[in-house]
This record gives C-alpha cells, sequence and structure tokens, in this order.
C-alpha cells in the first residue's frame, strides 16, 4: 500500500492559497488518474484505487495544517502503511516558484503541517515533494502562504502541479528515489 498526502487548509477561504500547493497537486493528479476524494474518514477525505497492483490512497487532510499529522497517523496505522510508503506533497518558500524538490528523509525545515506528520509517524524518513512558493518580499510569511497566487505566477504554478503529478505518478510506478530527484528536482 501506498499514501500520497496533499498538505493545505480546509475550507473555501483557503481554496487557492499558497499554503494549499499539496491540495492542488492532488487534484491535478486526481485529474490524471481518474480518481475523486470522496470518502471521509480519519479526518480526511480522500481516495483508495489499485494501481499497479497495489492499493493506493490520495489524501487531503481536513484538519488544518498545523495539526496534519492527527489525520495521516491514524489512516496509516489503521491500514498498517510503513512510513516509507508516504509521500507528503507540501509548499516551500526557500524554493524558486514553481521548482520541485523530491526528499526520502529530513527535518520538518520548519513546516508545521510536515512537524506535525512527523510526530505522528515517529520518523523523519518518509518522502516529501516541496513545490517552491518562494519567498515573500515584503510582507510576513502567515500573509504570503494565505494569500492567493498572482495571474502570471498561477501560470507557472499550473506546470509545476503538472510535474508534480508526474513525479508522484514515477514514484507510483516504483522508479528509484534518485532517479525521480534527478529528473524532477531543481
Amino acid at each position: 500500500m501506498k499514501i500520497v498526502v496533499g498538505l493545505g487548509n480546509p475550507g473555501k477561504k483557503y481554496n487557492q492559497t499558497k499554503h494549499n500547493v499539496g491540495f492542488m497537486v492532488l487534484e491535478t493528479l486526481g485529474q490524471k488518474l481518474n480518481q475523486t476524494l470522496t470518502k471521509k474518514d480519519f479526518e480526511a477525505r480522500f481516495t483508495t484505487f489499485q494501481y499497479n497492483e497495489e492499493k493506493v490512497f490520495l489524501v487531503e487532510p481536513l484538519t488544518y495544517m498545523n495539526d496534519s499529522g492527527r489525520a495521516v497517523g491514524p489512516l496509516m496505522h489503521y491500514y498498517h502503511i510503513e512510513p516509507k510508503d508516504l509521500l507528503v506533497i507540501q509548499d516551500d518558500m526557500d524554493l524558486a516558484l514553481g521548482k520541485l524538490r523530491f526528499r526520502t528523509k529530513g527535518s520538518s525545515g520548519g513546516h508545521n503541517g510536515i512537524k506535525s506528520i512527523i510526530a505522528a509517524v515517529q520518523t523523519e524518513s518518509f518522502n516529501r515533494l516541496k513545490v517552491g512558493i518562494q519567498h515573500p518580499q515584503r510582507s510576513k510569511v502567515v500573509d504570503w502562504v494565505l494569500t492567493p497566487f498572482n495571474k502570471d505566477d498561477q501560470i507557472t504554478m499550473l506546470d509545476a502541479y503538472d510535474r508534480a503529478a508526474a513525479a508522484i505518478v514515477a514514484w507510483l510506478d516504483g522508479t528509484e528515489p534518485q532517479d525521480i530527484m534527478n529528473r524532477f528536482n531543481g
């Protein structure tokens, strides 16, 4: 079994904000795989399907970003999913707009959603796909991540969502992490 978790905040107020990049990538992936998140349980919205003879979960936590582990941990525990089979899609202010970075482990890097998941799964050894939203020039971080992209940046991000979905499909196909990094990072 594999689980792909897109991080974001629930509710229309946060719908197209920078902090919801994980949700937007997951929606793009769902469209490509013809999957819709219709189930609600474990404080999450999700779907399950078979891919290459393996059960796959696509998950959006319905908790707020900083509490994402509250949904992810119990779901993984209930279905006996190992951390190595977890891929979390997150926004990253330290990456240029639209850049991707696939990693197999690491600290939270100050991302509270990742901190929450690390606490819930009790390891830093799980896959992450970081999507660059760049650092704010003049605004506060909280204001930056909770505002939508401007029209020019939306075009860049639509391409990033497509590339991120392709990276996730490569991971689901069993491509080696280093090969995913070589192809999609940067």
